[in-house]
């Protein structure tokens, strides 16, 4: 690390060729995982990343560049190739009043996850794998991954901004693999927080290992789902990676500032069923998506998105604020510091309702309960999107029947908000990966049980 002043020239010399806005992004990471097939210990990579991105302003326009040498003179040289591509000199010599961005840690960490043994790391695997693995006969296959990392940030701007953070997050990710018959399925879960190795103080190692277990051997034994338009009851946690990607992304400031969304310009307006809300709260303590700034330097805040169905707010970096004419909202995030930081979702979920989840379950009379939800496709542009049902049953006259395969679901993000008509009491968050223009980065997705009034279901009969 450098000083204050340093900073301040590299900075300066960025403006001096006539950039309205100069930041840099400096990063040290460290990272390592841990990969358990069939209860033995296959391979574990660590490794540490410095780096530091620089960027510029002129406008609307961004020019971004990136090194991994760290001194002085490294920085200079990136600065002198940034102010080359703005390229309209002007005096900038003033020294840079930093001003220190100040919180209170949402994510204290206990336990360094690199810090802990590597024995101890392999024992919560294997706990998992045995789970997983002694659940049921038709189990044939489990693979457990451990994964941590331990980001420190610090971020300088033009505008005095001086901003440092720490970022730990742990995760343990379980698949198995459910084999009857000649047919087989697979099973997922993967919790994960921003804390150290304390997180096993919460989550039960076995139990993960079982909940993925139980997954590929209910689908197993299903038949397949039929194919329709039909109400849909999705399960809580994990099934609101459908407002994730369907509407989330569309909510992000990158497409909404081109008009690519298809929520562009309906700010205050309704655009769903008054039962719905919605927020993105990187504030949460320890939640895999939490942060006390963002990339950009911009204090985190709860961001309430929906409010009984109308459109309040979204999710804004300072590029797109410049766009849109409106104010950051803390949401800048990219994956390291090879990627410039664009809009994204941190905590992303639905607020609970009224509904206890038996009763909305109970005043269904024949529809599809999608339990767990996995991979799909969307369209930001349009909201259009295909995902397919990993864990599904039948409901018959208000009850959970038997068990089906195969389902997808089928819909636009901005038609299922207004079809949502009843909102259960049960809001749990899940734990995934989200992949952008600005790389892959942790996010939480989250909702209570929330009914669909008709969804194109498909199937295969």
């Amino acid at each position: 690390m450098h000083s204050d002043e340093a900073y301040s020239a590299v900075i300066n010399r960025i403006l001096s060729g006539g950039a309205d806005f100069a930041e840099i992004f400096l990063e040290e990471r460290y990272t390592g995982s841990i990969n358990m097939v069939q209860g033995e210990v296959e391979g574990s990579v660590s490794g540490k990343l410095f780096g530091a991105g620089l960027r510029a302003f002129k406008g609307t326009r961004s020019i971004y560049a990136y090194t991994n040498e760290l001194s002085l003179d490294g920085l200079m040289k990136v600065a002198e190739r940034l102010k080359a591509v703005i390229s309209q000199d002007r005096v900038a010599d003033s020294v840079i009043d930093f001003r220190n961005e100040e919180f209170v840690d949402v994510c204290p960490v206990l336990f360094s996850p690199n810090n802990v043994p590597k024995k101890e790391k392999v024992r919560v695997m294997q706990l998992a794998h045995e789970g997983a693995s002694t659940f049921a006969a038709t189990i044939s296959q489990v693979v457990v991954n451990f994964i941590e990392y331990d980001q420190n940030v610090w971020i300088y701007n033009s505008e005095g901004v001086k901003a440092q953070d720490r970022r730990v997050r742990t995760r343990l990710a379980i698949s198995a693999v459910a084999t009857k018959d000649g047919q087989m399925e697979s099973g997922f879960y993967g919790p994960g927080a921003a804390m150290g190795f304390e997180f096993f103080n919460m989550v039960d190692p076995r139990a993960a290992g079982e909940r993925a277990a139980r997954i590929a051997d209910r689908m197993v034994r299903a038949e397949f789902a039929p194919a329709g338009r039909m109400p849909v009851i999705i399960s809580n946690e994990f099934g609101g990676v459908i407002f994730h990607e369907a509407c989330g992304h569309a909510l992000e400031a990158t497409g909404v500032a081109k008009g690519a969304s298809v929520f562009s310009g309906k700010l205050g307006q309704k655009i769903a069923n008054e039962c719905v809300s919605a927020v993105d709260d990187p504030t949460i303590p320890n939640a895999w998506g939490s942060a006390n700034v963002d990339d950009e330097g911009t204090p985190t805040r709860r961001n309430l998105l929906i409010d009984k169905g109308v459109l309040k707010s979204y999710m804004i970096d300072r590029l797109g604020g410049i766009k849109m004419k409106m104010q950051p909202t803390g949401s800048a995030r990219r994956q390291d510091y090879t990627f410039a930081p664009t809009s994204r979702m941190s905590n992303t979920f639905l607020l609970p309702g009224e509904y206890y989840p038996e009763e909305i379950i109970a005043a269904t009379d024949y529809g599809l309960y999608a339990k767990s939800l996995g991979g799909g496709s969307v369209m930001p542009s349009t909201g259009e999107f295909n995902f397919a049902v990993k864990e599904g049953y039948m409901i018959e006259k208000g009850r959970i029947t038997r068990p089906v395969r195969g389902a997808t679901l089928i819909g636009k993000g901005n038609e299922v908000l207004t079809k949502i008509d009843m909102v259960g009491n049960d809001l749990e968050r899940g734990q995934g990966m989200c992949g952008s223009i600005s790389g892959s980065i942790p996010a939480d997705v989250g909702q209570p049980t929330v009914r669909v009034s008709e969804l194109i279901v498909g199937g295969r009969n």
